[in-house]
């Protein structure tokens, strides 16, 4: 196999570590030389509920996108990115190029790009620095940071967590998501997320595992075991409450085209790695934000009529608890405190494995 010439080798190893729902990685690299090529993305929604009209494949090409300008900072280059619609809605070419640039200052985040990880155990109460938060104010201009830190605000939106929980573990769409990106008894994953890095206790994993193996035991726990309420507690509840603070990225107005989910992706990535850069831990808490998409959209999130009749509300309390203009305006949100560094994560597929060829 042909090795990848320089510098894109380099470049493109740092850049695969951007995050990505669920460590899909939906792009591909196709190499032309040292100093460019094409990024090929194939978005989700076909067959993750989740990925609301690509959203968060197009937020997740932000943060590729802003990873690559970081890395090539790093070794004294500059990046230019033209973007085209492929084919169908689906798929997206981005042609990369690389330019050396003598002026060009290594940007400090670069030791950060791989980090950076997905802490979703519970944080510390210790507020952010005032210095801490100017910082990440900074990181997600142009977009505003809309913040949710004092104990009652924490509380409040611990419990639209909760809530929206319900949802997703009672949707069959979202049970097939959930099946196919768990690897079970792993520490680490290249290509999903390892279940060590959920943050349930030993007990309730092998359990989770046992029951997630077919949606009719799922429906037999859920409707007579009370089977919601641990994973819940675990994994939305408590994270909920424990940490420094709770925050939306909020645009100035509302997104619709993908290139404005692409550029609020990489603010979301400068934003993670600043967090990253000041030792603070985050995690994305989208799926509040996702339902209010599919809500106010018109859009099914289930064929199932109970859970659907859940949304509403969801978009209703999201908006009383972040403000009325998070579900038309928001584009991520998270969590965000001291803490260890997760010692379980998604890792990421090889370069080799990431080449067109």
């Amino acid at each position: 196999m042909q090795p990848i010439p320089q510098p894109m080798a380099d470049i493109l190893e740092l850049a695969r570590w951007a995050p990505s729902g669920d460590n899909s990685q939906p792009w591909r690299f196709e190499v032309f030389a040292g100093d460019r090529a094409v990024i090929h993305v194939h978005d989700t929604r076909s067959h993750c509920v989740y990925d609301f009209q690509g959203r968060a494949t197009q937020l997740a090409v932000g943060a590729l996108i802003e990873t690559l300008h970081i890395a090539a900072s790093s070794i004294g280059y500059r990046v230019t990115i033209t973007s085209e619609a492929g084919a169908v809605p689906t798929h997206t070419k981005h042609n990369l190029g690389l330019q050396p640039d003598g002026a060009i200052k290594s940007d400090p985040l670069a030791a950060s790009i791989t980090r950076r990880c997905v802490q979703r155990r519970p944080l510390s109460f210790r507020s952010l620095t005032l210095d801490q938060r100017r910082a990440l104010e900074d990181a997600a201009a142009p977009y505003t940071l809309r913040w949710l830190d004092t104990p009652g605000q924490r509380l409040e939106m611990a419990r639209l967590l909760f809530i929206s929980a319900k949802t997703r573990l009672i949707a069959p769409e979202a049970y097939e998501v959930h099946r196919a990106i768990i690897a079970w008894r792993s520490r680490y994953s290249d290509d999903r997320v390892p279940d060590q890095a959920l943050g349930l206790d030993p007990l309730t994993l092998r359990l989770m595992q046992w029951v997630m193996r077919s949606w009719k035991r799922v429906r037999f726990f859920n409707r007579y075991l009370a089977g919601t309420y641990m994973p819940r507690l675990q994994l939305d509840l408590i994270p909920g409450l424990a940490c420094a603070a709770h925050f939306a990225l909020i645009s100035t107005s509302s997104p619709r085209q993908p290139e404005d989910f692409v550029a609020a992706g990489r603010a979301m990535q400068r934003l993670w790695l600043t967090a990253t850069h000041l030792g603070l831990q985050l995690q994305p808490e989208m799926t509040p934000l996702i339902f209010s998409w599919y809500h106010d959209s018109g859009t099914r999130f289930s064929q199932i009529e109970a859970v659907q009749r859940t949304l509403p509300a969801i978009r209703d309390r999201l908006a009383k608890v972040m403000g009325e203009d998070v579900p038309s305006h928001g584009v991520f949100m998270g969590r965000v405190g001291w803490g260890k560094q997760a010692a379980s994560r998604s890792r990421r597929l090889p370069l080799d494995r990431l080449i067109n060829r």
